[in-house]
């Protein structure tokens, strides 16, 4: 009883009141869904509903406050019984059931036996979060299967293959910079291989969850998350092939070079968030400008044919591991060569550095402007160069569409770009007028 009222002494009853509140309205989400969906009826019906979630919402909840309160072995008892009643329904229900096994339910009990102990010690907002993604998954079921049956042993094994490119060999790297002029520790350059692998595996996972057959401009979004200049060529070419899929395939190279700057924008942001502030001002122009035309383009083209006529360009693994080995040891490269550089020709040379890679290899030049430092006149001078690359990169893809596309694929793919440009030239006006 001591326990009890210092317990009261420290939080007040209304506080205590809420807790509990929450805890019980946890248990009540969930048991709405579990009702709603049909798991508490009929034949194969389930031993919990709307009714009883919310009483193991509440015990949840009075465990959690007892257990703050100082009488853990009351709380564990009151948490286990309950917890023990739902692994006894389970084992009943696979008895009687001729149905595929399914412990859902009872996992989802249990589940909200924690979450309302974790209201009732006070993190109510940890517990109400969960439960709304407790909420959202069971909802989601069809879907999320959905996904699951789309991957195969290829991805899975590229999973394997992360992790332990990430848990195993990233922890035996020294961390000791190379000794040459710019030079980055073995450890800070597998990490950047680590990086651009999981963008380009969860590139290839959007891909293969969405399917191939939304049309050429979510697949050239999609593509642009890997390479935005192999979607380029790729559509450009293609639309020679397919002239009456030109406008698709143009809308698909415009979403493709539009998803380029995000990418720049996140990787940026891991590696330097305080040069990521500045390159915001100068992307944000082109990225609306960018977002407008596929969004109203999508709209137009909204029954374009199926996208599987023109197969996509996988790499080997979908981490593409080899290409972000390739593209960080020309990181460390064009590191040493600005290096150099910078001490010659000072900010002059670097812009114009800046821009001639852009032509060649936006990833790597952002990983070497992001390296720059933290210095504020750095980080200007680093998204400004950043900036530039991005202007070049789509000059470049300008001339791959007028040099390989059709007519009626550069009326959309050449036009898209110009004015791409147009807004990363408007965006650099605003860095060099405000920065």
């Amino acid at each position: 009883m001591s326990a009890t009222q210092s317990l009261v002494e420290v939080l007040p009853e209304p506080i205590l009141a809420w807790r509990i509140a929450v805890a019980a309205l946890c248990g009540l989400a969930v048991g709405v869904e579990r009702e709603w969906s049909g798991h508490a009826s009929g034949p194969d019906a389930r031993f919990a509903g709307i009714r009883t979630f919310l009483i193991y919402g509440l015990l949840g909840g009075i465990a959690g406050t007892l257990g703050e309160s100082g009488l853990p072995m009351l709380a564990a008892a009151l948490t286990g019984g309950a917890a023990a009643l739902a692994v006894a329904a389970f084992v009943m229900a696979t008895r009687r059931s001729t149905s595929e096994m399914d412990a859902t339910t009872e996992a989802s009990a249990i589940a909200v036996l924690a979450l309302g102990a974790l209201a009732g010690m006070g993190q109510l907002a940890l517990a109400s979060g969960a439960t709304a993604v407790i909420v959202l998954a069971l909802m989601e079921k069809a879907r999320l299967h959905g996904w699951v049956h789309r991957l195969g042993a290829l991805e899975l094994l590229a999973a394997l293959h992360f992790a332990v490119l990430a848990l195993v060999i990233l922890p035996l790297l020294p961390t000791t910079p190379l000794n040459v002029p710019g030079g980055a520790a073995p450890r800070t350059l597998w990490t950047i291989v680590l990086l651009f692998s999981a963008l380009n595996f969860a590139g290839y996972l959007a891909r293969k969850v969405i399917g191939a057959s939304r049309g050429y401009g979510v697949t050239g979004l999609l593509g642009g998350l890997v390479s935005s200049t192999a979607v380029t060529l790729q559509f450009s070419r293609a639309s020679r092939r397919r002239p009456e899929l030109a406008g698709a395939l143009g809308l698909g190279v415009v979403a493709a070079c539009t998803m380029l700057m995000p990418r720049v924008l996140v990787v940026t942001a891991i590696l330097n968030p305080a040069m990521a502030l500045r390159l915001v001002l100068l992307l944000l122009p082109p990225i609306v400008a960018g977002g407008v035309l596929v969004g109203v383009g999508l709209f137009m083209q909204r029954t374009e044919p199926a996208s599987t006529s023109i197969p996509e360009q996988e790499a080997e693994s979908p981490l593409g591991l080899w290409l972000a080995i390739q593209m960080t040891v020309a990181f460390q490269l064009i590191l040493i060569a600005l290096a150099y550089v910078q001490r010659l020709w000072g900010e002059g040379g670097l812009l114009t550095s800046a821009a001639v890679l852009g032509l060649t290899n936006m990833d790597a030049l952002t990983l070497a402007m992001s390296r720059l430092g933290d210095d504020p006149a750095t980080l200007t001078t680093g998204a400004l160069a950043i900036a530039v690359g991005v202007l070049t990169n789509t000059i470049l893809k300008l001339g791959l569409t007028i040099g390989f596309g059709t007519t009626g694929f550069r009326k959309v793919a050449s036009t898209g770009l110009v004015l791409l440009a147009i807004a990363s030239s408007v965006g650099l006006w605003l860095g060099y007028r405000w920065g």
